[in-house]
């Protein structure tokens, strides 16, 4: 009996070390693989459009963006950075409308901001999840502020003045989403 236990125990570490032996070859692959491929995808071809840094660099500039570039030191990759604008959407001095008219507004409010989103100008739209002064944002993917502010003040909940806008300059790195 003794010996049937130490033949399955003896076995079983020799393909243990059969597969630790082949899994290591399997990681030394796809480590040399992503160590190739990464440099190529992450800091010379941007994954959305397929150009490279440098053109699509180029190609924003040419459209009035303001952007730059950095190599980051740890993965020795380029990011590029795009100046958006963060439109806040705050309480507006008339909230005075009845529910229909209220509802309306909302509709052509949602409206609005679906449009900019189709048409490539605003990136993402929400509302906070408080009741507070500040009721959302939208980000606009403009090339300049008075751009932005004018498409934020076409809202029809601003035209209302239900609401109000107040928009920033921010920066983010092109082609990166959220988590």
């Amino acid at each position: 009996m003794k010996n049937i236990l130490l033949t399955i125990i003896l076995f079983c570490f020799l393909a243990s070390c059969k597969n630790d032996k082949e899994s290591g070859k399997i990681k030394e692959t796809v480590t040399e693989q992503a160590t190739i491929k990464a440099p190529v995808e992450k800091s010379n071809v941007s994954k959305e459009s397929g150009k490279s840094v440098a053109e699509l660099k180029a190609e924003l500039i040419s459209k009035g963006y303001q952007v730059f570039d950095y190599v980051d030191e740890k993965t020795k990759d380029t990011t590029l950075m795009q100046q958006y604008f963060i439109a806040f959407l705050k309480n507006g001095p008339i909230r005075n409308q009845n529910e229909e008219e209220a509802n309306q507004l909302q509709s052509e409010h949602l409206e609005h901001l679906g449009k900019m989103y189709e048409l490539g100008y605003a990136d993402i739209s929400g509302p906070f999840g408080d009741d507070g002064e500040i009721r959302g944002i939208t980000i606009y993917n403009v090339p300049t502020l008075k751009m932005a502010d004018s498409l934020a003040n076409a809202d029809p909940m601003v035209k209302a003045g239900r609401l109000v806008i107040e928009v920033h300059p921010w920066w983010a790195a092109k082609g990166f989403s959220l988590r």
